[in-house]
C-alpha cells in the first residue's frame, strides 16, 4: 500500500520553496513606496528594483534543470534555500539602492531554482492519480507566501505608526521596509532544515543507475506492486532513450517535440503576459490609483492574497477531477472579463484637484503631509481643472511640482482629485486574481511537469521556465513606466487581449493530461522520429 502521508509530507516540504518564492516576489509591493522616496528613484529604477529578482531568476532557470539532472533535485533546492536566507538578510541591511538590487538578485537565483525544481521533483514522486494536486502544492505555497507577505507588510506598516517605545526602538518607524524584507530569513532557514527529511527523486536515482536506492522510495510513494510496474516502465523508457542522442537544448526544436514545446512556450508567455505579477508586485500602487489612500490600499492588497489562496485551494480540489483544460478555459474567460472591467473602470475616471489650502483637516483632502506651502501654491493653477485620464493628471502634477515632488505626493493628490468607482476596481482585481488562481497559476506548472520526456525534462522545464520568467521580468520592469505613459485603462486592456488569445490557444491546441503516467503522456504527445525514406531497389 502506498504511504499517502509520506508523499504529502514530502511534497509539502519541497513546496516550501514556493512559499519563499511567493513571499520574496510579493513583499516588494509594500517596499516600493518607501524606497522610491528614500533612494530618490526614477520610474525606471523603481521598475528594476522589482524586476531585478526576476532577471536573475531567469538566469537560474537556464541552469537549474541541467544542474538538477547532474547533482540531484534535492541538492539544488538546498542551494536555493541558502540563497533565500542570504538575500533576506542583505536586503534588510542594504545601505543603498545598488546594494538592495544586488541582494534582491541573489534571492532571484533561489527563486529560479525552486520555481523549476520543486514541481519537477513532486511530479517525479507523486502517484499519477494525485499528481495534479501534489504538484499544485507548490502553487498553493506560492500563494501562501504572497498572502503572508501582504499581511506582514500591513502589520509592519501599523507598527510603524505605533507610539510604543519598543516599536520605535526596533526601527519600525524609520525603516519599515527593512523589516518587510528581512522577515524572509525565518522561513528560509526552516526550508533548509526541512529538506533533510526529503529523499532524492526516485526517477533521478534511476537515471543515475541507483535502482536499489530508488526502489524503497518508490514503494513508499505508490506501493510495492505499483512501484515495480512503474519502475519497469521508467527503465523501458530509459532504454529506448538510450538509443537516442543525449538530451540537449537542440533536441527541443526537433519536430517530434514541436507540440509539447509549443504548448509550454505559449502557456508560459500567457501566464505572465496577462499581468499577474504586475498586480501582485504593485497591488498597493494600483489601489492607490483608484483613490482609496495608502492604508486602505494595503488592506485591499491583503484581500488579493486571501482570494488568491481560496481559489488556489479550489483549483487543487478540482484539477484531478475536472482536469487541466477545463480549468484553463474557465480561468482565461474570467481573466479576459476582469481585465475588461478594469479597463472600463479606469477609463471612466476623471481627476479634478480641489483647493487644497482651503480644505479642512477633518476631510481626506487637504495639503499632503510634508508638502511645503510653496509647493501647495504651485498647484493653484490646477485647482478646478478636470482631466479625463490619469496620464494627463500626472503630467500636470509634474509640470507644477517637478518630477521628484510629483512622485512623492502622487498618491494623496490622486486620492483628493479622482472621481471613480473604487468598488468596480476592487471587483476587477479580485476577479482577475480568482480566475488566475484557479487556472494559469497552478495548471501551468502541472503541465510543465507532465509534458516532457524523462530524459530531457530538466532541460525542457528550464527552457519554458526561462521564457516564462523573461516575460515576467519584462512585465514588472515595464509596468510602472506603462502606467505613467499609457495609463491604467490601456494597460489593463492590453492584458485582456493577451488573455483572449490564450483562451483560443487552449481551446484548439492544449490536450488533457489528467490521470496518465508520465510515460503514457510521452507516448501520446511526443511523435516518434520518422524513419528515413529508402528508395526501392531497381
Amino acid at each position: 500500500m502506498p504511504n499517502r502521508f509520506y508523499v504529502v509530507r514530502t511534497a509539502l516540504i519541497v513546496a516550501l520553496g514556493g512559499f519563499l518564492m511567493g513571499f520574496d516576489a510579493s513583499v516588494i509591493s509594500g517596499v516600493v513606496g518607501f524606497i522610491e522616496t528614500e533612494f530618490a528613484l526614477t520610474k525606471g529604477q523603481l521598475g528594476f528594483s522589482v524586476a531585478s529578482l526576476t532577471l536573475t531568476a531567469t538566469l537560474a532557470m537556464m541552469v537549474s534543470g541541467p544542474l538538477s539532472d547532474r547533482f540531484g533535485r534535492r541538492n539544488v533546492l538546498f542551494v536555493a534555500a541558502t540563497l533565500y536566507a542570504i538575500s533576506a538578510i542583505a536586503s534588510a541591511f542594504a545601505p543603498s539602492f545598488v546594494t538592495l538590487v544586488i541582494a534582491r538578485m541573489i534571492g532571484g537565483f533561489g527563486v529560479g531554482a525552486s520555481l523549476i525544481i520543486a514541481p519537477l521533483y513532486i511530479a517525479e514522486i507523486a502517484p499519477p492519480e494525485s499528481r495534479g494536486r501534489m504538484v499544485s502544492f507548490n502553487q498553493l505555497n506560492i500563494v501562501l507566501g504572497i498572502t503572508v507577505a501582504f499581511f506582514t507588510n500591513y502589520l509592519i506598516l501599523q507598527l510603524a505608526d505605533s507610539p510604543a517605545e519598543w516599536a520605535q526602538s526596533m526601527g519600525f518607524v524609520e525603516s519599515p521596509w527593512r523589516w518587510m524584507l528581512g522577515l524572509e530569513a525565518l522561513p528560509a532557514v526552516l526550508y533548509f532544515v526541512g529538506l533533510f527529511f526529503v529523499p532524492q527523486s526516485p526517477r533521478w536515482l534511476l537515471m543515475k543507475g541507483r535502482k536499489d536506492e530508488a526502489l524503497p522510495i518508490m514503494q513508499m510513494a505508490v506501493g510495492n506492486v505499483a512501484a515495480m510496474q512503474e519502475m519497469d516502465e521508467i527503465q523501458k523508457s530509459m532504454a529506448a532513450d538510450a538509443q537516442k542522442e543525449k538530451g540537449s537544448l537542440r533536441e527541443l526544436f526537433m519536430p517530434s517535440l514541436r507540440l509539447v514545446v509549443t504548448i509550454g512556450v505559449v502557456i508560459g508567455i500567457v501566464q505572465q503576459a496577462t499581468g499577474i505579477n504586475a498586480v501582485f508586485f504593485y497591488a498597493p500602487t494600483i489601489f492607490e490609483q483608484s483613490g482609496i489612500g495608502t492604508d486602505a490600499s494595503f488592506v485591499q492588497a491583503i484581500f488579493v492574497g486571501v482570494i488568491n489562496l481560496v481559489f488556489t485551494l479550489i483549483a487543487i480540489a478540482l484539477i484531478d477531477k475536472l482536469g487541466r483544460k477545463p480549468l484553463l478555459i474557465g480561468g482565461l474567460i474570467g481573466i479576459t472579463l476582469a481585465m475588461g472591467l478594469l479597463a472600463y473602470g479606469f477609463g471612466q475616471a476623471t481627476y479634478t484637484l480641489p483647493d487644497l489650502q482651503a480644505a479642512t483637516t477633518e476631510t481626506d483632502s487637504g495639503v499632503p503631509e510634508g508638502m511645503t506651502g510653496e509647493q501647495a501654491a504651485a498647484l493653484a493653477p490646477l485647482v478646478g481643472q478636470t482631466y479625463g485620464n490619469d496620464v494627463a493628471f500626472k503630467t500636470a502634477l509634474q509640470g507644477a511640482l517637478g518630477e521628484s515632488a510629483a512622485t512623492e505626493y502622487e498618491a494623496p493628490l490622486i486620492t483628493s482629485a479622482i472621481t471613480i468607482n473604487p468598488t468596480l476596481i476592487l471587483i476587477g482585481i479580485l476577479g482577475f486574481v480568482a480566475a488566475f488562481a484557479v487556472s494559469l497559476g497552478p495548471v501551468m506548472w502541472v503541465l510543465f511537469s507532465e509534458l516532457f520526456p524523462n530524459r530531457i525534462r530538466g532541460i525542457a522545464i528550464s527552457f519554458v521556465g526561462l521564457i516564462n520568467s523573461a516575460v515576467s521580468f519584462a512585465v514588472q520592469q515595464i509596468f510602472p513606466v506603462e502606467l505613467a505613459a499609457l495609463g491604467a485603462a490601456t494597460t489593463f486592456a492590453v492584458f485582456g487581449v493577451i488573455a483572449a488569445f490564450g483562451l483560443v490557444f487552449v481551446l484548439f491546441v492544449v490536450p488533457e493530461t489528467k490521470g496518465k503516467s508520465l510515460e503514457e503522456l510521452e507516448a501520446q504527445l511526443v511523435r516518434a522520429p520518422e524513419a528515413p525514406q529508402v528508395s526501392p531497389a531497381i
